[in-house]
C-alpha cells in the first residue's frame, strides 16, 4: 500500500498476540468508548477463532492490518487483554514514538514488562471484556444483537462459562447486561463446544495416555505433553475438553509443536496461579488460565522448569527473611577498589553489596572484578565506578519462587534484601542450593548459571548459510569428532547467523590443539596454514581463498591496561567470556551429533532481541580500549544502543586516558574497519558526541564544514562504487583527508605519526594534500564554457583516485563537479589511437619529441578535434613539421 493510501487514524485499538475470544470481544468493546478508532488484530493460533473472525467480524467492524495505517497519525494507543509490551509485537513501532498516549484495559497481574500509560483500567475479574462492559453500562451504550454476542462470547471463554474460581459478580452482572443487549447464548455454546475432528480426538487421546499425576506440597498437578512436527490448532480447545472429561483442578499441557514448545495452564486452585509461572516462561494470563511459547528449550527442559517453578510457587511458608544472611558484610561507596579487594578477601565473600550513608543498596561489586581492577594499579579509583548499578533486591517477606526466577533465572549470584529502602540482609546462591538440596524436586541443570544455555538452531544454519560454508562447518565438525576435540564456530559469525546476516568471516575454536587441528585440516580440503605459536592460533586458507581462522579454546589476561594479550589454556566458556561484546560472545557446535547447538553463556540472544550493546565485565574497556570504537562501530551498524552501564564504562575509560596508552597501529586498524561500514559517518558523529575523536589527537574535531565534506564523500564514494572500476578507493584515506580539511601542513605530521602510518603512506598522504590543493587552485580558475575537458584531465591525471573523489566532494561550484564525474566515469580511460611506433613509422626519430606529441594528441581526441585515427596522424604531421620549424635537431632529439 502507498503511504497516500494509508488511513491516517489518531486512535488505534489492539490485544495481545495470539489472541482469544476475550481479547478479541474486548476490543470490539473499547471500539464502543473510542468512536473512530482503528482497530489492529493481532493475529491467533486458535483456529476456530481465525475461521469465525475471518467469516464474519471482519465483516461487521473495523478491523485493520497495522500495514494499513499510517503510524505517524496514531495519538492514542488503547491496548486491552494485557499491559505487557512484549506481547503486542505488531504495533512496536508505535510504543517508542514520542508523544503517544496508552491507554490499558486489563484483567491480569502485574509484570515488569508492562506500560507506563495516562489511564490503566486494571481489575481483577474473570475477563476484560466484562471491564469495558462495565464502563459501556454506565455510558449506556446500545449494542446489536450481533455486538453483543461478540462481547458475551469473550466473557463465556475466559470465565470457563462462569466455573474458573477466576470468575466474580461483575462478569455475570456484564452477562446479564448483554443479554438484555440481544446476546444469543445458543451461538456462544455452539462457537465454544463445537464438535472435535478426528485429528483432534487423536491428540486429545495423547493428552489423555501422557497426562500424569503429581502431589506437590499437597496440591494435585496433572502435567501432560503432546510432541508433533506440526502446529496444532485449538490446543488451549482440547485442554479445556480435557479439564471436561478429567474434572481437573491444575493442569498444564506442553506441546511440541515443531521447534517450539507451548504451554497452556488452567488451574482452579487458590493456591496455583498460572499466570506467574506461565510469565516465567515468557508468556501471560491470570491465575486461572495462561499460556507461553518457549522457542529455546526441549520439551524435558520446559518440564524440568515448570517442576522447579511449581516447588517454589507451592511453598509459601519458605520466605525470604527464614533463607537470608544478616547483618549483612557490606561496602560504602566511598570506598576504593583496594578497599573491595581486602573485605571480600577476609570474608571470602565473591559479592558484597556496596551501600550509601543510608544504608541503602547503590550497587553490587563482585571479587572478580575488583581484583583484576587491583592488578591493573587501579586500586586508588572509586569503588563506584566498577560496581553494577543493574540489580534486583526482595522484600524480607518474598517468598521462594521470587528468589528462584531471580538467583537462577536471571543469574544474579547475591540478592539483597530490603525493609522499606534499608538493606538488612543478602541471599546468595549458595543459600538457595543448600536450602533446596533437600527438596524432592532437585532444581534441573538447565536452570544452573554454570550450564551452557543451548539450544540447536541447525535448521536456521541450513537455511541462511551458502551450501559451500555449511558444508565447510561439518567437514570441519567431523574433522574434529575424528580428532577427539570439540569443534565451535564462534563470534560474529554465529551473531550473524542469528541476524540473518551474511558473513563468510569463519571462526573455529578447538578444544584441543588448533594448530595440530589447522594442518590436519589443511591437509584434508588441499589449503596451507599460517601458524602463531605464541597465541597457539592459526590460519588455514583454502584453495578458493576462504580463510578460516583457528584458535585453541583459551583464558586471555591482560599485564596492563591496554597490553596485547598473554594467553593461557582454558575451556569454551572462558574463551567466549574474554570476547568484548555480549552479542559476540556465542558459539556453535559443529561435531556431528551436536551440530547447530547453540551455546549462549551471557545472553546475547535476549540482547539482540533487545538491541543492546553490552559489554561482559566492568574491566573491558581499561583492559583493550580499542574495544570502544568496535562498540560504536557495532551498534550503528547494527541500529543498536550501547546499554547503559556500558556507555558509563566508555566514559569512565577516556577520563583515565586509556587511549594514550593504545599504539597508533592499533586506533589506525579500528578506525580503518570503521570506515568501511555501511555508515561511517554515524559512527565517527557517535565518536565525537563521546569525546573520543579528541581522545585519540586533539586536532581530530568534526567541524561543520569537515562533517559536510564527510557527508558528501560518502555520496560520491558510494556513486563511484556503481561505476564498478578500478581502482577501488581505499576509505580510510578519503575521510582521513576530511577530518584533515584545514588542518595546516605542519601539523599534519603530528596526526600522522600518532596513528602510526609508515613512512611512505605518510609521505604518500601529505603529499596527497599538496596535490589536492594545487588542484584547487587551478580548479578555480577553469571555466567550463571557456577550458578545455584535456585541461582538467591535466589537472587532474596526477591525484590519486582518493584526492579527485575528495575535488569532487569539496567543490562547490556544479559545473566542476560534472565534468569531475565525467572524466572519472569516461575521460580517465581515454587513450590516443596513435603510438609510438606510428610516429617512429612516420620518420620521426624517438627523444623528449613523442611525450610532447602524445600528449597533444591526446588532449585533441578528448577535446573532440582529433577523434578518428587518420585525424590524430594528420595532427601528428603538422605537429612534427610545426616542432621542426621551431626547434631543428632538438625536435629531432639530438
Amino acid at each position: 500500500m502507498n503511504a497516500k493510501d494509508k488511513i491516517r487514524a489518531k486512535t488505534v485499538i489492539t490485544a495481545h498476540a495470539n489472541a482469544d475470544f476475550d481479547a478479541l470481544a474486548a476490543m470490539v468493546a473499547a471500539s464502543k468508548l473510542y468512536p473512530g478508532a482503528v482497530l489492529i488484530f493481532p493475529g491467533s493460533q486458535e483456529k476456530s477463532l481465525r475461521n469465525f473472525f475471518i467469516q464474519s467480524t471482519t465483516y461487521l467492524f473495523n478491523f485493520k492490518a497495522f500495514k494499513d495505517i499510517d503510524p505517524d497519525a496514531v495519538e492514542l494507543l488503547v491496548v486491552v487483554d494485557t499491559r505487557q509490551r512484549s506481547r503486542i509485537p505488531q504495533v512496536r513501532p508505535l510504543l517508542d514514538r514520542p508523544g503517544l498516549r496508552i491507554h490499558l484495559y486489563d484483567h491480569h497481574p502485574d509484570t515488569d514488562d508492562d506500560l507506563a500509560a495516562e489511564l490503566s483500567v486494571v481489575r481483577d475479574w474473570g475477563s476484560t471484556t466484562a471491564i469495558i462492559v462495565d464502563e459501556m453500562r454506565r455510558r449506556s451504550v446500545v449494542l446489536t444483537g450481533e455486538e453483543a454476542t461478540l462481547l458475551g462470547l469473550g466473557i463465556y471463554e475466559d470465565t470457563g462459562s462462569f466455573g474458573f474460581n477466576t470468575t466474580t459478580p461483575h462478569d455475570f452482572e456484564a452477562a446479564g447486561w448483554l443479554k438484555g443487549q440481544g446476546m444469543d447464548i445458543e451461538v456462544i455454546t455452539d462457537l465454544l463446544s463445537s464438535e472435535l475432528s478426528a485429528e483432534q480426538v487423536t491428540h486429545l487421546g495423547e493428552l489423555l495416555q501422557n497426562a500424569t499425576t503429581h502431589d506437590i506440597h499437597g496440591v494435585d498437578v496433572v502435567i501432560t505433553e503432546l510432541s508433533t512436527d506440526r502446529f496444532v490448532p485449538d490446543f488451549a480447545l482440547l485442554v479445556h475438553k480435557l479439564i471436561d472429561m478429567e474434572n481437573l483442578k491444575v493442569v498444564f499441557a506442553l506441546g511440541r509443536m515443531g521447534d517450539r514448545i507451548h504451554v497452556v495452564a488452567r488451574s482452579k486452585h487458590p493456591d496455583v496461579s498460572v499466570g506467574q509461572i506461565c510469565t516465567s516462561f515468557g508468556g501471560g494470563g491470570h491465575a486461572a488460565a495462561a499460556s507461553a511459547t518457549v522457542k529455546d528449550k526441549t520439551l524435558a527442559e520446559v518440564r524440568d522448569d515448570l517442576f522447579a517453578l511449581l516447588y517454589s510457587q507451592i511453598n509459601p511458608q519458605i520466605v525470604v527473611e527464614s533463607l537470608m544472611s544478616r547483618p549483612p558484610v557490606v561496602i560504602e561507596d566511598d570506598k576504593a577498589i583496594a578497599d573491595a579487594v581486602e573485605l571480600m578477601t577476609r570474608y571470602g565473600l565473591k559479592d558484597v553489596p556496596v551501600v550509601d550513608a543510608a544504608m541503602r543498596c547503590v550497587g553490587i561489586v563482585s571479587h572478580h572484578t575488583v581484583d583484576k581492577a587491583l592488578s591493573h594499579g587501579l586500586g586508588r579509583l572509586g569503588l563506584s565506578e566498577y560496581m553494577s548499578r543493574k540489580f534486583e533486591t526482595v522484600p524480607a517477606g518474598a517468598d521462594l519462587y521470587r528468589v528462584m526466577e531471580i538467583i537462577l533465572g536471571r543469574r544474579q549470584r547475591m540478592l539483597p534484601v530490603l525493609e522499606g529502602e534499608t538493606l538488612i540482609g543478602v541471599i546468595t546462591r549458595t543459600d538457595l542450593m543448600n536450602m533446596l538440596i533437600d527438596e524432592p524436586a532437585r532444581i534441573p541443570d538447565s536452570l544452573l548459571p554454570e550450564r551452557r544455555r543451548e539450544r540447536n538452531i541447525g535448521p536456521m544454519v541450513g537455511n541462511r548459510l551458502p551450501k559451500k560454508m555449511l558444508a565447510l562447518l561439518k567437514t570441519a565438525g567431523e574433522l574434529g569428532r575424528d580428532m577427539g576435540w570439540e569443534i565451535y564456530a564462534v563470534g560474529g559469525f554465529v551473531r550473524d547467523i542469528l541476524l540473518g546476516r551474511p558473513n563468510s568471516d569463519l571462526d573455529l575454536v578447538v578444544e584441543g590443539d588448533a594448530i595440530a587441528y589447522a594442518r590436519r585440516m589443511a591437509d584434508l580440503l588441499g589449503g596451507r596454514i599460517k601458524a602463531h605459536v605464541k597465541f597457539k592460533t592459526a590460519v588455514v586458507i583454502l584453495a578458493d581463498g576462504q580463510r578460516v581462522d583457528v584458535a585453541t579454546a583459551r583464558l586471555e589476561y591482560y599485564e596492563y591496561p591496554a597490553a596485547m594479550p598473554t594467553v593461557e589454556l582454558s575451556s569454551i566458556k572462558m574463551d567466549l567470556y574474554r570476547r568484548d561484546f555480549t552479542i559476540n560472545a556465542l558459539a556453535l557446535r559443529i561435531n556431528p551429533g551436536r551440530f547447530g547447538q547453540l551455546v549462549d553463556f551471557f545472553g546475547a540472544e535476549q540482547d539482540m532481541k533487545n538491541k543492546v550493546i553490552r559489554v561482559l565485565h566492568s574491566l573491558s574497556f581499561v583492559e583493550d580500549p580499542t574495544r570502544i570504537l568496535r562498540a560504536i562501530r557495532f551498534e550503528r551498524r547494527f541500529d543498536f544502543q550501547i546499554g547503559g552501564q556500558t556507555l558509563r564504562l566508555i566514559k569512565n575509560a577516556l577520563s583515565l586516558d586509556l587511549f594514550s596508552k593504545l599504539s597508533g597501529t592499533r586506533i589506525l586498524h579500528e578506525l580503518q574497519l570503521i570506515m568501511v561500514e555501511e555508515n561511517p559517518l554515524a559512527c565517527l558523529n557517535r565518536m565525537q558526541e563521546l569525546g573520543i575523536l579528541e581522545a585519540i589527537h586533539p586536532l581530530l574535531k568534526l567541524s561543520g564544514e569537515r562533517m559536510q565534506v564527510l557527508m558528501e564523500l560518502v555520496k560520491v564514494n558510494n556513486w563511484y562504487k556503481l561505476l564498478y572500476q578500478k581502482p577501488e578507493a581505499e576509505p580510510w584515506k578519503l575521510h582521513l583527508l576530511g577530518l584533515t580539511m584545514g588542518i595546516k601542513r605542519d601539523q599534519i605530521g603530528q596526526i600522522t605519526s600518532r596513528l602510526r602510518l609508515t613512512a611512505r603512506e605518510e609521505r604518500d598522504f601529505i603529499l596527497l594534500r599538496d596535490q589536492i590543493g594545487e588542484a584547487l587552485m587551478k580548479l578555480m580558475s577553469w571555466r567550463e564554457d571557456r577550458s578545455r575537458l584535456s585541461r582538467l584531465c591535466a589537472i587532474l591525471r596526477p591525484i590519486p583516485l582518493e584526492g579527485v573523489l575528495f575535488l569532487m566532494a569539496r567543490s562547490k561550484k556544479e559545473h566542476i563537479r560534472r565534468n569531475i564525474s565525467q572524466y572519472l566515469n569516461r575521460l580517465r580511460d581515454i587513450t590516443s589511437d596513435v603510438t609510438g611506433d606510428d610516429l617512429k613509422t612516420l620518420g620521426i626519430r624517438p627523444g623528449p619529441a613523442y611525450t610532447t606529441i602524445l600528449a597533444r594528441v591526446l588532449d585533441a581526441k578528448i577535446d573532440g578535434r582529433a577523434t578518428s585515427r587518420e585525424d590524430q596522424l594528420r595532427l601528428v604531421e603538422r605537429l612534427w613539421r610545426t616542432m621542426q620549424r621551431r626547434g631543428g635537431a632538438q625536435c629531432e632529439g639530438t
